[in-house]
């Protein structure tokens, strides 16, 4: 893609409606809808031409409302949550749809499920296999070892937010150094998205630096993580676009971060 051309991509948000069940472990229980409509209007409001949404846990395995919306809008994907006994002809389905990767949503999780058990080498076999990736979601210091059991399988893999240092260890918290790691060893990519749950604007900055300088633009992207659940009165779409002008000033590197995203999910 040459440069100057490339579509922008928020690679993070959730939609919802009150129709959806919550699953009985619901971190979150939103008493507010965020249906398509109004996401839809946000991306149109802040000039961006993209979008995928990220699967929530706080409805388990029911994604057919992201599915259906991507279904109807070329410009979006999605991840899916599903059950580890899945078999891929359901995965396929999901992927005519436009799913493109699952989620692993375990920051919530108290204890982390076994990645060597049969039912696990076989999802994530099916994962590999569709050329989806795996979109993981946990404290920064589980991080470590998920990452190097995950790396085994080839498929690419996404660190959401940060990889979720705590305030108190920053950039030096094994999870944030063990994504930098795997994002050198090639087929890992970091989203700095949701800055709002990271911590303080200056240790957002701090690490957003530290990614630019040792990842590189083209394995970082970018995510608002609309509706902003729990800090719904503290951010807007727009204070999220501002944050990530904040910590990428350099339109050029913005360009190229949104031009990795236009690779990894629309293949172009």
């Amino acid at each position: 893609m040459a440069e100057g051309t490339a579509k922008t991509v928020d690679c993070h948000a959730h939609i919802f409606h009150h129709g959806m069940e919550l699953a009985p472990d619901a971190w979150s229980r939103p008493e507010y809808e965020a249906p398509l409509e109004d996401y839809l209007a946000c991306l149109a409001a802040g000039g961006i031409d993209r979008a995928v949404l990220a699967a929530a846990s706080v409805f388990g395995t029911n994604n057919s409302y992201a599915l259906d919306a991507c279904a109807a809008h070329p410009n979006l994907r999605t991840t899916v949550i599903v059950d580890p006994a899945i078999k891929r002809p359901a995965l396929q389905e999901m992927a005519a749809s436009g799913a493109i990767g699952i989620r692993l949503q375990w920051r919530s999780t108290k204890e982390l499920p076994d990645l060597r058990s049969a039912e696990y080498r076989a999802l994530l076999t099916y994962v590999a296999d569709l050329g989806w990736h795996v979109q993981l979601h946990d404290n920064g210091r589980r991080l470590p070892c998920t990452i190097a059991e995950l790396q085994d399988y080839g498929m690419p893999i996404v660190i959401d937010h940060f990889g979720r240092p705590s305030v108190e260890e920053g950039d030096s918290c094994e999870g944030f150094q063990a994504a930098l790691a795997a994002v050198q060893r090639g087929n890992t990519w970091i989203k700095m998205s949701a800055g709002f749950r990271i911590g303080p604007e200056s240790l957002v900055q701090e690490l957003a630096g530290i990614l630019l300088q040792e990842a590189g633009p083209e394995r970082l992207l970018w995510g608002s993580d609309w509706p902003f659940v729990e800090h719904e009165e503290t951010m807007s779409y727009a204070a999220a676009l501002q944050q990530f002008e904040m910590i990428v000033p350099d339109p050029r590197q913005r360009e190229r971060i949104h031009a990795a995203a236009c690779r990894l999910y629309f293949g172009d």
